[in-house]
């Protein structure tokens, strides 16, 4: 159903039969022959690249070869045109009958339109989010929650088997800081006047709740623990609470992960998981014992002016070694990732991707390193940076949250402008782009507004359907009777609606192989668009109206269009997280 291959294909098989050689005598190499649709629409429906990728090695002219591989396309009996533009560009138009057949696939095939099977099963790990369980979500790990979960979503459906995951960062410092910020609540509970919360703490009210199920849970026994046994009591409590209260979150915005998985685990038994993954490494000669030279501008946490354990990660594409264990024998931070990586590869795991902020940048490199001495180069991985977030409300910056203390949390951004809004406008700007996001313009009903444009088409769609069973006694739509009537499309703008329905595969597939779901939303846009210009059409000339009272066959034609359109809406906006909607109220 991809037309584009099934050109690619015809193209090649018309290049081959023309027994092009190479100065060696050499048959020409066709890997770099590609289709794809003209950058100007009026040049036709596909274009391919065939004659100039191949005239050097052939030792032709490229617009003569482009003449010579355009005569031989007229033979096929689906091209009603073939030319040549620019510097050897074969242009290709459609006879209506193609594109007539190929709708009656669409509606077949219904949902499963522009499904593929790209991904041959693969398996692919997608983690993000991964925020630390130390308070709600803020509106920072929106972006990145979007992009995870379509990236997911766009795997899945370009046939690849995916698992979605969240690590939670259960371990170190900061849950330490998050236990005792829970201790003080505690306090609190009991009746104590705890005061102004101390300077590295976590203020927010949101662990005031906590606080309070800690002491009905147990009264005034923890004060009589020794404080190392009770923090543990209630930094697990703590977790917990705030794992409960991020799924909440993620709920909301219709974000669900497969795994969960607990950093913590990899420190258990004397960091058996991580000692494991250092021995490993160490086995492959990546390991060294040395020092570091001091870097230049700002120092990081873990680096030291003596002796450690040294990931070789310069040998594997790092711009610096990277120190695994310390000199006084305690882990780094980065010592967990690579056991958590060799977790994921012992998973089996054919590729993996971290989506993280643009704060993580320095982790780009060392990742890719480490994934390459893990696996011998064997799984890919790949990270994704998402950009800041701005809100603005009307133009104007929004304030700080008063329930986090410090941030706006994602909870209040669904709660006023609602989940469908978030994911796509998140995803209509590529994620390593900085974006703006305005109360005001996302929740507004114009065309101005994409997410509201693209459900409004749905809507219309299926308005459409409810418009021809209110004027036509007893009618419905006849998939079975569609590929009989679909003929009766002969319109150049119906004909136009179809080719932009047909891009839709191709577009699954370079967005799910790029890993940018920012396609998918600019894709659904431009398709209600269209649809929306053809509905115009029909106000101002009722010919082309969808529903012809008086022709029941057409009628039925133009609703066959009308669910092709509504399907790939449907589809495609199930994989940006959003609904498609039935009517608009």
């Amino acid at each position: 159903m991809n037309v584009f291959a099934d050109f690619n294909e015809r193209i090649r098989k018309a290049v081959e039969a023309l027994d092009l050689t190479d100065k060696d005598g050499n048959r020409v190499d066709l890997a770099r022959v590609t289709v794809e649709p003209p950058r100007d629409a009026s040049h036709g429906d596909l274009a391919t690249n065939a004659a100039m990728v191949l005239a050097k090695a052939a030792g032709q002219n490229p617009r003569a070869l482009g003449e010579t591989i355009a005569a031989a396309l007229r033979a096929d009996t689906d091209v009603a045109e073939a030319s040549v533009a620019g510097p050897g560009f074969v242009n290709l138009r459609l006879k209506p009958e193609y594109w007539q057949r190929y709708l009656a696939d669409v509606v077949r095939l219904g949902g499963d339109f522009g499904r593929s099977t790209m991904g041959a099963g693969q398996s692919v790990n997608v983690e993000y989010v991964s925020a630390n369980p130390t308070g709600p979500m803020h509106v920072g790990h929106c972006r990145g929650a979007v992009v995870g979960d379509a990236v997911a979503n766009l795997l899945a459906f370009a046939g690849y088997s995916v698992v979605k995951e969240y690590v939670i960062n259960d371990a170190g410092a900061q849950i330490d800081v998050l236990g005792r910020s829970a201790m003080l609540r505690y306090r609190e509970a009991l009746g104590e006047n705890i005061g102004e919360i101390p300077s590295g703490l976590y203020p927010g009210d949101y662990l005031v709740p906590v606080g309070q199920a800690l002491a009905a849970e147990f009264g005034r026994r923890l004060l009589d623990m020794a404080e190392e046994e009770a923090l543990a009591i209630v930094k697990d409590r703590t977790v917990d609470a705030m794992m409960a209260m991020i799924r909440d979150d993620l709920a909301l915005l219709n974000v669900h992960h497969d795994v969960f998985f607990s950093e913590r685990t990899l420190h258990a038994d004397g960091a058996t998981a991580i000692r494991a993954a250092i021995a490993d490494l160490t086995l492959k000669g990546h390991i060294y014992k040395g020092k570091l030279p001091p870097p230049k501008g700002e120092k990081p946490d873990d680096w030291e002016d003596r002796e450690q354990t040294l990931f070789r990660s310069t040998e594997v594409g790092d711009d610096m070694d990277r120190p695994l264990v310390k000199s006084d024998g305690s882990f780094t931070y980065f010592a967990a990732d690579v056991a958590y990586l060799k977790d994921k590869v012992d998973r089996g795991f054919d590729q993996l991707i971290y989506v993280l902020g643009a704060d993580h940048g320095g982790y780009v490199k060392r990742l890719e390193a480490l994934a390459r001495a893990v696996t011998d180069g064997r799984v890919k991985l790949t990270v994704l940076l998402c950009q800041l977030v701005k809100l603005f409300r009307d133009g104007e910056p929004v304030r700080m949250s008063k329930r986090s203390g410090e941030f706006i949390t994602l909870r209040e951004v669904v709660e006023e402008v609602g989940r469908d809004p978030i994911r796509f406008m998140m995803l209509y700007r590529k994620s390593d782009a900085p974006l703006d996001f305005d109360f005001a313009k996302v929740t507004e009903q114009s065309k101005d507004n994409p997410v509201f444009y693209v459900q409004y088409a749905s809507a219309r769609c299926h308005s459409v359907f409810r418009q021809a069973r209110e004027h036509l006694e007893g009618f419905r739509f006849d998939p079975a009777a569609f590929a009989e009537n679909v003929s009766l499309l002969d319109d150049d703008s119906e004909i136009a609606l179809v080719r932009k329905i047909a891009e839709y595969p191709r577009l699954v597939e370079s967005a799910a192989q790029a890993l940018e779901p920012h396609r998918l939303a600019f894709y659904l846009y431009d398709l209600a668009s269209a649809f929306h210009a053809q509905w115009n059409r029909g106000t101002e000339n009722p010919d082309l109206r969808f529903v012809k009272v008086n022709n029941r066959e057409l009628t039925n034609a133009r609703l066959g269009l009308v669910q092709a359109v509504s399907e790939v809406l449907t589809s495609g906006l199930g994989m940006v997280g959003a609904e498609a909607p039935v009517e608009m109220r």
